[in-house]
């Protein structure tokens, strides 16, 4: 039944665009690169750099693991890849039960806890205030991050611990699981999960990250928009495992047009309709 509503839905779409059929590829009145994708078809979507310079410190590790966390940090400076089409829990070991992700980025100040200013809260917080030149609004320039807080000072008491610990997850979740296109910049809006870095790991992580992820290719799917953000080491591995990974083919251009037509050719019988009803998933 759902099939058929579905076909019906389709036909009644496709009769109300009438003769411009163009406007079945474009998304919120924006070119879709469906539309134009076999003239181009060296048309290729490169990931934004990003900068982590932090390394992982095994003084963090408690922290990191209440905020659960640890594993996603244990992958930030490695290259892997996995054999097994997992989702998000399994792949970047991120927790996908508990409360929602949510924040504000542009009133972030209101939602303060008792009213304080974002940045007397941050330097409360982190110990430290960064200098005019590297703020941008409610973010702070990744080089100051890893400047102040690359390296934990020998014999440091508990609470710079927690300090350099807070920091650390903000260029984490910043840099690596919420990156967005500048790159450069990590937001504050961490600030109210790290305060409470024993709470941390109640939240849902792995919905938030799979939801931005999905944000991210939904904004790279218009056409003239070239750069992709996001946790990209979870799309990446999506595409090793599903098209095979060979490095001695180092023409991108092949590679694509092959890929493009392997899923030009895909049938109802090659998707797994239902992934977490297998009994490894289970």
């Amino acid at each position: 039944m759902t099939q058929n509503l579905f076909g019906q839905e389709l036909e009644r779409h496709i009769d109300e665009m009438g003769d411009d059929p163009g406007r079945l590829y474009r998304l919120d009145g924006v070119a879709h690169i469906a539309g134009v994708i076999n003239d181009e078809p060296r048309h290729c979507i490169s990931s934004m750099q990003r900068q982590q310079g932090m390394r992982l410190d095994e003084r963090y590790v408690l922290y990191l693991q209440m905020a659960g966390l640890y594993h996603l940090a244990r992958l930030n400076d490695r290259w892997f890849r996995l054999d097994e089409p997992h989702d998000v829990a399994y792949q970047l070991g991120l927790p996908v039960d508990g409360h929602y992700v949510s924040g504000c980025l542009t009133d972030f100040h209101v939602y303060i806890q008792g009213s304080r200013p974002a940045w007397q809260w941050f330097q409360e917080l982190l110990g430290v205030l960064p200098p005019p030149s590297q703020i941008q609004k409610f973010a702070v320039n990744c080089s100051w991050f890893q400047e102040t807080f690359g390296e934990c000072p020998e014999g440091a008491d508990e609470a710079t611990v927690r300090r350099f610990a807070r920091a650390y997850i903000m260029m984490l979740l910043g840099m690596q699981l919420f990156a967005d296109k500048s790159g450069n910049h990590i937001h504050i809006r961490w600030l109210p999960y790290v305060a409470r870095l024993e709470e941390m790991g109640g939240y849902s992580w792995g919905s938030a990250a799979l939801a931005w992820l999905y944000r991210c290719m939904c904004r790279v799917a218009n056409r003239h928009v070239v750069k992709l953000a996001g946790p990209l080491q979870l799309l990446q591995s999506w595409i090793f495992w599903w098209s095979g990974y060979n490095p001695g083919v180092s023409e991108k251009g092949p590679q694509v047009q092959m890929t493009r037509l392997r899923i030009d050719m895909l049938q109802a019988r090659d998707f797994i309709w239902m992934p977490y009803s297998t009994p490894d998933v289970l």
